[in-house]
């Protein structure tokens, strides 16, 4: 199956339902079919099947079209995050030799200066309005094309997304995201999660992000799904009730940005069936707080750009019973999802109990290709046959998972390991600490010096002695913060992972403050 198989059976079963909602636009099953053949010809004329066709946008409707165009036409579509440096924009462009560079209009000013110091690009096709001749309208190009069924045959284990790790921990890697990953992912979640033909989807995240699979989930059952150009609490909730949306994920940043939204109790909200998050540890302060105010509803999944999708299920069934009395759950990531394989184990491969903390390893049907052009990083990913994520966990007996910590965030001081998080969710015990990051510095005594930094709640204040207390009440005197640093904001990726390396980096400069 290929992921353009999603549309062609919703449009041709349902071709009058809608698909897809962005501002004034409103685009039927019927008419995505049709827009998603027509982006697959248009794009066999400027470039050739097997080729990378960059996209750089915000959430438009365009978007969507191409998520499952692109790989009609045998190409892999290149998601180009609009929060990055134009130079990190052209070092992917140059990583993956794309030939073509769909860019919204808003962009174009920023990349054109570059554009010589990327070779590989022929057509630049610009979203909105075109400013020079050597671009061309994606309308046109477009509009002009047949919407049939292109000549030629695609492999379901051709790359059809090639994703960008976010770089957290120095370049990003390329990863190769087939049809079959992306249908199975897709599958796992429909199975685990089942979207109802109704079901109305709200996409808070960026569609520059992996976490857009959300949109063949929810267009895999028939449901609609309502893009916002980009997250912000207030349109986010207006959204909700002005839609009667029934789902949505997040990041737990986000989630935590709407409950402190000063109007978060004047809007109704009551549509929502399910508010799903992932993307980053979920703070179990938060976690409590947002079962307070929108009930039994949430749940959460576990996945990463290499999977393609989720992987662990933490389903509301679990949150209800976490928040009835089994409160250990509220920090699991969940159960593995029927169609995955996920262990933990030791530097030997060897299988860890219950309880033993080691590496989350994964093998099933969405685990990607590989890194694009990248045959180390690949091959150390898949070391035994396995994927291995770099997550520290641990499992209970019941078979529930918990994330400890990155394998690069885990912090050695005096010879004693430190889990960032597990310090994290202590400082969040405090009731002026909006987001909190724990990093470990270099240290001539101890190795590593644990250090914390804070954002604290607009109004609210707090003394570095005063945050170092939490957590000297409630943690061993080695897991406490020896320094606190104070920020109006954390450094995060377009999914609102907090970017660990930068911090430290900016510690190690003395460039935090």
């Amino acid at each position: 199956m290929l992921l353009g198989d999603i549309i062609r059976l919703n449009g041709r079963k349902t071709p009058e339902k809608i698909a897809v909602i962005a501002g004034d636009s409103i685009v039927t099953f019927g008419e995505l079919n049709d827009r998603m053949l027509q982006v697959a010809n248009a794009m066999l004329q400027l470039a050739s099947p097997g080729d990378r066709i960059a996209v750089l946008a915000e959430n438009v409707p365009e978007y969507v079209e191409m998520y499952y165009g692109v790989p009609t036409a045998g190409m892999a579509l290149t998601f180009l995050n609009y929060r990055l440096h134009p130079k990190e924009w052209a070092w992917i462009l140059n990583n993956a030799e794309a030939t073509v560079l769909v860019i919204q209009a808003k962009f174009v000013e920023q990349v054109e200066p570059l554009l010589a110091t990327m070779p590989t690009v022929q057509h630049v096709v610009v979203i909105g309005e075109t400013t020079s001749d050597t671009q061309v309208s994606y309308a046109d190009v477009v509009g002009a094309a047949a919407a049939q069924e292109p000549d030629l045959d695609v492999d379901e284990d051709s790359t059809a997304w090639l994703l960008y790790t976010s770089g957290t921990t120095g370049f990003p890697k390329g990863a190769m995201l087939s049809h079959r990953n992306l249908i199975v992912a897709a599958l796992n979640s429909v199975i685990e999660y089942e979207p109802q033909p109704d079901e109305r989807a709200l996409i808070a995240f960026p569609l520059c992000h992996v976490s857009g699979y959300a949109v063949p989930v929810n267009h895999f059952r028939g449901g609609r799904v309502v893009l916002t150009p980009m997250f912000e609490p207030g349109l986010w909730m207006q959204l909700v009730d002005e839609h009667q949306i029934t789902g949505t994920s997040m990041a737990p940043t986000m989630l935590n940005f709407i409950l402190q939204h000063p109007k978060v109790n004047d809007f109704e909200l009551t549509s929502l069936r399910g508010i799903g998050y992932g993307a980053a540890a979920m703070p179990v302060e938060i976690l409590r707080a947002a079962i307070a105010r929108f009930g039994p509803i949430v749940y959460s999944g576990f996945g990463m750009t290499e999977l393609g999708g989720n992987v662990l299920t933490f389903p509301k069934a679990a949150h209800a019973r976490a928040i009835d009395g089994e409160e250990h759950l509220l920090s699991s990531c969940g159960t593995p999802m029927v169609l995955a394989d996920v262990k933990v184990v030791d530097e030997q491969m060897v299988e860890c109990p219950p309880g033993v903390v080691g590496e989350m390893v994964i093998r099933g049907e969405q685990v990607l290709l590989g890194y694009f052009r990248n045959e180390e990083g690949t091959n150390r990913a898949f070391e035994d046959g396995w994927f291995h994520t770099g997550d520290m966990a641990r499992r209970d007996e019941e078979g529930f998972f918990y994330i400890v910590d990155r394998m690069k965030d885990m912090i050695i001081t005096g010879g004693e390991n430190v889990y960032s998080r597990e310090v994290e969710e202590v400082l969040y015990l405090h009731p002026a600490v909006s987001e909190a990051a724990v990093v470990g510095v270099p240290d001539v005594m101890w190795g590593e010096k644990v250090t914390a930094i804070v954002v604290l709640r607009a109004g609210m204040s707090a003394t570095e002695a005063e945050i170092i207390a939490v957590s000297r009440d409630n943690l061993a005197g080695f897991k406490k913060p020896k320094a606190v640093v104070f920020l109006d904001e954390l450094p995060k990726t377009v999914s609102g992972k907090i970017i660990k390396r930068e911090l430290r980096d900016r510690l190690a400069a003395g460039t935090l403050s």
